[in-house]
C-alpha cells in the first residue's frame, strides 16, 4: 500500500526558504507508476497546485511560482522535496503532497490524486 507523508519546519520567517519533505513508501518514486505534486490550501481557501515532478524527473510549476519553486527527487531515500524562496505570510498554508497515476497540470480536485498525504501545516510569521 502506498502511504505519503509530508514533513519539515511548521514555522518559517518571511522572506526565508521554505523546504519540505514527502517519504513514500509501498512504491517506488523512479517507477513510471505516478507524478508526485504539491499542493496548498491557506486557511479559509481552495486547494492550490504547486507544481509537479515525473517519476523520469521533468518538472513542471504554477506559472505565478515557477520562479520560486524547485521540486526535486532523492531516489536514495523514496523523496520528492519542496523549496520555495521568499515566503510570505499569506502563504501560511497546509502542504500536501499526492500522486496521480496520470499528468494533470494544475488539478486541485482531490479526486484525481491516488495517494494525498495528511498534508504539514506551515506557518510564516516572524
Amino acid at each position: 500500500q502506498v502511504q505519503v507523508q509530508e514533513s519539515g519546519p511548521g514555522l518559517v520567517k518571511p522572506w526565508q526558504t521554505l523546504s519540505l519533505t514527502c517519504t513514500v513508501s509501498g512504491v517506488s518514486i523512479a517507477t513510471g507508476l505516478y507524478y508526485w505534486s504539491w499542493i496548498r490550501q491557506s486557511p479559509g481557501k481552495g486547494l492550490e497546485w504547486m507544481g509537479v515532478i515525473s517519476y523520469s524527473g521533468s518538472t513542471y510549476y504554477a506559472p505565478h511560482l515557477k520562479s520560486r519553486t524547485s521540486i526535486a527527487r532523492d531516489l536514495s531515500k523514496n523523496q520528492i522535496t519542496l523549496q520555495l524562496l521568499s515566503v510570505a505570510p499569506e502563504e501560511t498554508a497546509v502542504y500536501y503532497c499526492a500522486a496521480s497515476k496520470r499528468l494533470i497540470l494544475g488539478a486541485t480536485t482531490r479526486d484525481l490524486y491516488d495517494y494525498w498525504g495528511k498534508g504539514t501545516l506551515v506557518t510564516v510569521s516572524s
